[in-house]
């Protein structure tokens, strides 16, 4: 069984940067895409950003592009999504997931995801 444990989310003041993990057991991490999404209060989920299984090529949300970096450790199953310049936007409940189908650039659609994880607060405050 694939599991995917985020961990990192806490409450940071705008201006200031954060870090998330997203640990992936049960399954080759290696064969996964990899991606973020978020969930802001009242909104639907939106994609943030995705990585490729080995080239490491990352793509992102324009809202992010420039402040946010995603990278991987295939050896150590762990994809990371860190954060600089936050703003009150960010607030949202940040999730990883994987997708095991798509080869090339990271899908947006939270469709093309099989397994994802639990969800990691970050609250932005002024």
């Amino acid at each position: 069984q694939v599991q995917l444990v985020e961990s990192g989310g806490g409450l940071v003041q705008a201006g200031g940067s954060l870090r998330l993990a997203c640990l992936v057991s049960g399954g080759t991490f290696g064969n996964y895409m990899m991606g973020w999404f978020r969930q802001a209060p009242g909104k639907d989920r939106e994609f943030v950003g995705g990585i490729t299984r080995s080239t490491d090529a990352a793509y992102y949300a324009d809202s992010v592009a420039g402040r946010f970096t995603i990278s991987r450790d295939n050896a150590k199953n762990t994809v990371w999504l860190r954060m600089k310049d936050l703003n009150t936007a960010d607030t949202a409940v940040y999730y990883c997931a994987a997708d095991q189908d798509t080869w090339g650039i990271p899908r947006q659609s939270e469709n093309a995801y099989t397994y994802w994880g639990q969800g990691t607060q970050v609250p932005v405050s002024l």
